[in-house]
């Protein structure tokens, strides 16, 4: 299986997350699934589709506050190693109910981070604490190392395509992103018989995420209606 491997460097808040729902709007038209590392230009916070503004103003300090094209909590970012992973309605992938992909996407990380030396274990259960931040408690299948939780994720399923987006929190050991990512492409290759093929942003890509970034993720009327 060929899938398409993508690394755009670090960007800004809501150009990240035009950039995701661009890709899953495209997806089909590229044919297969991409996979895309990223970083992020300045301290930031992005928080569920579904979530309450207001409840998220008062839960962090971070600014900006970034409404993703995804569910799930509000998540930190900063350093954190963060990915978007799309795949095509024709795609295996999509046909899995949610918590399969999130279980198989979590399996992956895991083989990732066992590449590297540093054992880590599937959460097997919810553990609550404080109400909508991501990495405050966790969800069953989330990535633990020594009891915490340290990567995690948010899906939408659409009829354009599946949209995993998802964010590590590195252990505290003497780990390089390169490494992270790089052990990601070995264990696609292993486990899921993946070639990869590099890929780069095209102009219609490119110019449907500027317009979102523009026209939505960076717009208050739109990361604080709810």
């Amino acid at each position: 299986m060929n899938w398409l491997l993508l690394n755009s460097g670090k960007c800004d808040a809501a150009s990240n997350m035009a950039l995701d729902e661009a890709l899953l709007e495209n997806v089909s038209r590229l044919g297969k699934p991409v996979l895309r590392f990223y970083g992020w230009t300045e301290p930031a916070a992005t928080f569920g589709y579904f979530q309450k503004f207001s409840e998220v103003e008062r839960a962090t300090l971070l600014r900006p506050l970034i409404r993703r094209p995804t569910g799930g909590g509000m998540v930190p970012h900063d350093a954190d190693w963060t990915y978007g992973l799309v795949v095509p309605p024709n795609h295996e992938w999509y046909s899995l109910k949610a918590i399969e992909s999130y279980r198989r996407i979590h399996e992956w990380i895991q083989s990732a981070f066992a590449k590297m030396k540093i054992e880590t274990e599937l959460a097997p259960s919810c553990k609550k604490s404080v109400p909508g931040e991501c990495f405050a408690g966790h969800e069953k299948f989330d990535l633990l190392w020594h009891g915490k939780k340290i990567a995690g994720a948010a899906q939408r399923r659409n009829k354009s395509g599946l949209l995993v987006q998802g964010s590590v929190q590195p252990p505290p050991v003497s780990l390089k992103r390169t490494d992270f990512e790089n052990a990601m492409s070995e264990v696609a290759r292993e486990k899921f018989q993946i070639e990869w093929r590099g890929f780069s942003v095209d102009k219609k890509l490119a110019t449907r995420a500027d317009e979102l970034a523009l026209q939505r993720y960076s717009q208050a009327f739109y990361n604080q209606k709810r």
